[in-house]
């Protein structure tokens, strides 16, 4: 909501930025969708990671 808010204030002021802010944000988040789903990937192999050595201190009930 506030990021829409800030593109209204954003429209108000100087409405080509605006428009232009509006065409490249999808094309924007596109580029950068594989980095996102590449960090979802490094953090869930650092958890898996995490966990295996978790496992042995967690059974003998060690915190």
């Amino acid at each position: 909501m506030i990021n829409f808010l800030l593109w209204l204030i954003l429209l108000v002021l100087c409405w080509p930025i605006a428009i232009i802010a509006l065409i490249l944000y999808p094309i924007v988040w596109l580029i950068l969708l594989p980095f996102r789903l590449l960090g979802l990937a490094v953090d869930i192999s650092f958890d898996l990671i995490r966990n295996i050595f978790a496992l042995p201190f967690r059974m003998l009930g060690v915190k």
